[in-house]
């Protein structure tokens, strides 16, 4: 394994616990001490360009819906095709996406979709401000974005390995993890405050630039990649069937997989409705809205900071079936909250409670599951790894948002939020049923490197 660059950028230092010679009068039985990677150059660069990231994609998350509900008068079906559109690319091109970016130099793949993502929100600016604005261009923008992103989320965390070694990949995940909850937790307060002053292709503006300081920052960082001898590309059938036989030839990572994929089916039928469920049914306004989403994110702030530490106290394995039974209630509270709120119980109190909570364990078994697939990946392997496991956790994304638009039409708002309530029950039984509810240790560890 190779050994990341050190703090400073200019060279290696060396790994904990590696033997190394010691000047005259130190104690060779004094244990190494393991710098925080904040102090690592490379990955302090990463880290900055995600905080921008995750910012912009909080900010547009935010205001997209709002635009389209409140300006466009969008219906529920129509929120349903827009819901599908930001996570379409990923079963249409995921897989393919994953044996390019093996092929590929990540920091440049992950400017470039930056560059291209604070393009489609420009074109959203321009055609709002000039009363050009529909729900179609929106579901097109939200497409391209959908590209854009299958090719950052696969190189970002195939790139992390990488750059900072497998020893630190549970602390620079339990880091990044931290800063999207901020991102989260900011986003929708700081987005529903500046909608009092200004329009939401206006805000959308805002998260072009973040999209740009993005793209800067992650091009000051310098790590050398070696990529695979071009003589030694297989065809991409071939690169990619590899990728997929190494996830679901593995037992416990198969079945992460299934419960996080109909997790997600099940999240996104539910997301579709969010916020017309907010701004019509509860009656929010889009500051109360933006309250909530920033209150309840506190929750995956709080699971990212104590994720690393839950996971060593209560086990890798069994935190992750922790984590998969404990969102569950917290998930019913959101179609709770109308009820309640007819009980005296305020709804934006219902819902920051229960957002809390589903964001705290969530982010608990993802820094849990990331890491557990990061270590037991070979290096060659990550990018369709990755690739892989994100076509099939989010494959039926689009699948849930037409699913919630049409539930939503014919059914009704509330009992289609039951509905997927009653779904993620389903997604979580392939790990509460698994000896992952038994297991303190996960098994793929990498060994000390060598000298």
């Amino acid at each position: 394994m190779s050994i990341p660059d050190g703090p400073d950028g200019r060279g290696p230092e060396p790994p904990e616990g590696h033997r190394v010679t010691l000047p005259d009068g130190a104690n060779p039985a004094a244990p190494a001490r393991r710098r925080s990677l904040a102090f690592h150059r490379n990955f302090r660069q990463l880290w900055i360009g995600d905080a921008f990231g995750q910012l912009g994609a909080q900010l547009a998350i935010f205001a997209l819906p709002i635009y389209a509900v409140q300006t466009l008068a969008a219906t529920e079906l129509e929120m349903g095709f827009l819901t599908a559109a930001e996570t379409v690319a990923f079963p249409a091109i995921g897989l393919l996406v994953g044996a390019w970016v093996d092929r590929m130099n990540k920091r440049r793949t992950l400017i470039a979709a930056d560059l291209v993502r604070a393009a489609a929100l420009a074109v959203v600016v321009v055609a709002g401000l000039t009363g050009h604005g529909s729900v179609p261009l929106l579901i097109g923008v939200a497409v391209a974005m959908s590209c854009a992103s299958v090719f950052f989320d696969v190189a970002h965390q195939s790139y992390v390995p990488g750059l900072v070694g497998l020893e630190h990949i549970a602390e620079g995940n339990s880091k990044l993890q931290a800063t999207q909850s901020v991102a989260i937790a900011v986003g929708p307060g700081l987005g529903g405050q500046l909608l009092r002053v200004v329009t939401a292709p206006a805000l959308v503006a805002v998260t072009v630039v973040t999209y740009l300081v993005s793209a800067l920052a992650v091009g000051r960082i310098r790590h050398d990649e070696t990529l695979p001898p071009r003589e030694e590309r297989r065809p991409l059938r071939t690169e990619i069937a590899e990728g997929l036989r190494f996830v679901l030839g593995q037992p416990l990572l198969r079945r992460i997989v299934a419960c996080t994929g109909l997790s997600n089916l099940a999240g996104s039928i539910s997301g579709a409705l969010m916020a017309i469920y907010a701004l019509r049914v509860l009656d929010l306004t889009p500051a109360a809205f933006g309250a909530v989403g920033s209150a309840g994110a506190i929750g995956g702030l709080v699971g990212a900071v104590v994720a690393e530490r839950l996971s060593r106290w209560i086990g890798e394995g069994r935190v992750i079936a922790l984590a998969a039974a404990a969102w569950l209630p917290a998930m019913a509270l959101t179609p709770l909250a109308l009820p309640l709120a007819e009980a005296g119980i305020p709804a934006s109190v219902t819902l920051v409670v229960g957002g809390g909570l589903q964001m705290f364990w969530i982010v608990v078994y993802n820094v849990a599951q990331v890491s557990f697939r990061q270590r037991l990946c070979p290096p060659a392997l990550l990018g369709r790894m990755n690739a892989s496991v994100r076509f099939l956790v989010w494959g039926g994304m689009p699948l849930g948002g037409l699913i919630g638009g049409f539930l939503g039409t014919h059914v009704g708002v509330v009992e289609t939020l039951w509905i997927a309530v009653a779904g993620t029950v389903v997604g979580s039984l392939p790990v509460l049923l698994s000896p992952l509810a038994r297991m303190r240790d996960l098994p793929g560890a990498a060994p000390t490197p060598a000298a």
